[in-house]
């Protein structure tokens, strides 16, 4: 099908021209108003950053307000912009983006709240979330979105419970106890806890609880360091002590301790304070009390230091434990009475000290003189042990040779018994071929016998006669010729013998 073409009219050279010009700058400012649109009205809030926002139109504040009540009014807006793109009026809106409030490691954030109702009288929190001041919970390390006009964020430390320590807690805020004479309150009313803190790191806002470290480890007290424990004698010399006194407040009772005798108005330690009032004055209490009940040179006797040193320890331990102090340990180290009685008292006590001695090596002696005999009973003991090990021995062994001796001997006894039976058996067997072998002989000869006498029969029971022929029948063989000179040679009367009729014989 054929296409018919249609004619577009043709604009003169003058509007052409003009529609050449007019229309790109058309697009170009079409496109420049959508950019300035888009680049005025966006709002980018990057990582990590928040955006504030501040209605510029709208409802006028009241002279209480600090933030706008709500998008109709004008003023700070509560709430904020997280990461995104955003659109907004910036004739209608103002907007500042910043960065997120960031708690970091080891820290914690403590909020105070800028606007809201005041607190009431009395009251030191913000507890309600219209009211403005110091809110109790604190932010743990991290990122937070809060609007910097409205809340500020002071950072801390946390609080660390050393190893060896105890936290005692002392609430700040919390309503009043209702006994107010108790040194220590319940939870949830204001001072200081019973309850303690183990080592750790607590988050806690400073401005409602505070934890004061308290030293349960052993510690030592030296009593020489410009601590004269000095008291007069009975006689009137005085007599100057040194020591050692180690203690330590116990775990449980930590908390009254530190209420009894903490005087640091920061709340921290108090160990020279328990020293001070505790340790120092029982001792020297004790040593004043207890020395002056005593002469200046009994003080320099063996016994009586040792009695005072064992009361010193005991009454220590009397005066503190109810204190909650434990005395872990009490001691008297040296003991300085006066040189007037010192060099005296000495010698004599050395006197002592050297007869004391010689007793004991008295009695060492005679120790040893009793450690000797019995010593020697005890190798007597042994020998004689041995003795009788050695014969239990020698016997054993010659029961065990005895034994071996009896067995080979059964053994032999049986193989002697096996071997009679044999000979026995064997001899039985001989008398047996014996007797066989006989009646062989006896069959044999009974045979050779009866063929002899049949024989003999034949010869007419002449046995001469047989006898004559078995001769000849043997020695014809044998003879060719005989050669003889006369008939009286000797060979011939060998044959007379034959040659002679000796008659018929019987047979029996």
């Amino acid at each position: 099908m054929d296409l018919q073409r249609r004619k577009v009219p043709k604009l003169p050279p003058r509007f052409a021209r003009v529609a050449l010009v007019v229309v790109p700058l058309v697009a170009l400012g079409s496109l420049m108003s959508l950019w300035f649109v888009y680049s005025s009205f966006r709002i980018d809030v990057p990582a990590k950053h928040i955006a504030i926002l501040t209605k510029k139109t709208g409802l006028d504040l009241v002279n209480s307000d600090e933030v706008a009540r709500s998008a109709d009014h004008k003023g700070v807006q509560e709430e904020v912009l997280s990461e995104g793109r955003y659109f907004k009026n910036p004739y209608l809106w103002g907007w500042e983006v910043i960065p997120q409030i960031e708690v970091p490691a080891n820290r914690l954030g403590v909020r105070i709240r800028l606007y809201g109702d005041d607190l009431a009288y009395g009251e030191l929190l913000a507890r309600e979330p219209g009211q403005k001041g110091i809110v109790a919970e604190v932010l743990k390390p991290g990122r937070y979105r809060i609007n910097p006009y409205l809340e500020k964020v002071e950072l801390h430390e946390p609080t660390t419970v050393p190893a060896g320590f105890k936290g005692v807690v002392t609430s700040l805020a919390d309503p009043l106890p209702v006994n107010p004479n108790m040194l220590l309150v319940e939870k949830g009313e204001r001072g200081v806890q019973k309850e303690t803190l183990d080592p750790g790191t607590y988050y806690v806002n400073r401005y409602v609880t505070r934890i004061s470290l308290v030293d349960c480890r052993s510690q030592r007290l030296n009593l020489a360091e410009n601590r004269d424990l000095g008291f007069p004698s009975k006689d009137g010399f005085w007599v100057s002590l040194d020591g050692i006194i180690e203690f330590r407040v116990v775990p449980d009772r930590a908390a009254e301790v530190f209420v009894t005798y903490n005087e640091d108005e920061n709340g921290e330690r108090v160990d020279d304070e328990i020293i001070r009032k505790v340790v120092l004055p029982n001792a020297r209490s004790f040593c004043r009390l207890e020395g002056s009940k005593s002469l200046g040179r009994e003080m320099i006797q063996g016994e009586t230091r040792t009695q005072f040193q064992e009361k010193f320890q005991s009454a220590m331990r009397e005066y503190c434990e109810p204190l909650g102090i434990e005395i872990i340990q009490a001691l008297i180290t040296k003991i300085k009475p006066p040189e007037k009685i010192a060099e005296p008292v000495r010698g004599r006590e050395i006197a002592k000290q050297e007869e004391s001695q010689y007793q004991r090596q008295i009695i060492q002696q005679e120790s040893e003189k009793q450690l000797g005999m019995q010593r020697a009973l005890i190798l007597q003991k042994q020998a004689l042990v041995k003795a009788d090990q050695e014969v239990v021995t020698i016997v054993t062994q010659a029961q065990r040779v005895q034994e071996v001796a009896v067995v080979k001997a059964n053994e032999k006894l049986g193989v002697a018994g096996f071997r009679l039976e044999a000979a026995k058996d064997e001899a039985a067997a001989i008398v047996a071929r014996g007797r066989a072998e006989a009646e062989v002989v006896r069959f044999d000869n009974e045979a050779a016998a009866a063929g002899w006498k049949v024989a003999v029969n034949a010869f007419g029971g002449n046995g001469q006669e047989y006898a004559r022929y078995v001769l000849f029948r043997k020695m014809a063989p044998a003879y060719r010729s005989i050669m003889s000179n006369t008939a009286d040679s000797p060979i011939m009367k060998v044959f007379e013998s034959f040659a002679r009729d000796t008659g018929p014989t019987e047979s029996k």
